[in-house]
């Protein structure tokens, strides 16, 4: 694996991050046209990427970090592939390298289906192997999503 850092992606790499984004994150999160996705990314500040991958170069993973309300959110998706192989807790671990602290939204049910019509798998327990904190408190309750908010703090 190889993990390419930048603070810009070209239209290649967000073409291929859109696709990533509609394949493993719940389809009522997903994104119909790339300018949709492009608008999301363009609402963010102070961007930074990484992008994880594979042997035959195709990108199998992405992590972005970026300032909202004065704190450093994050998200991340792993192509199903390359889940359980140390890969996210490598770019959480490098992210912490960099930030004090890291805040993001985490969908804590697993009754939200993906594009293929699988069950998303919640991601909660793997966050809380890596530090990070519930915040019980602070949710985000949309029509399409029900998420908790998460913390690590250095």
């Amino acid at each position: 694996m190889k993990f390419i850092e930048t603070k810009n992606l070209n239209s290649e790499e967000k073409e291929a991050v859109f696709k990533l984004w509609n394949q493993e994150y719940p389809k009522s999160l997903s994104y119909s046209k790339m300018d949709e996705f492009d608008s999301y990314l363009s609402g963010l500040s102070e961007l930074y990427h990484v992008l994880v991958k594979d042997e035959l170069d195709n990108i199998v993973g992405w992590y972005s970090d970026f300032k909202r309300d004065n704190e450093i959110w994050f998200a991340m998706i792993l192509d199903d592939s390359i889940q359980g192989k140390g890969i996210g807790t490598y770019l959480l671990n490098t992210a912490k390298k960099r930030n004090k602290n890291l805040s993001g939204w985490v969908i804590d049910k697993s009754e939200n289906l993906k594009s293929d019509d699988s069950f998303y798998l919640s991601p909660l327990i793997f966050y809380l192997k890596n530090d990070f904190i519930i915040e019980k408190e602070t949710r985000l309750e949309l029509p399409q999503i029900s998420a908790v908010k998460i913390k690590w703090v250095q």
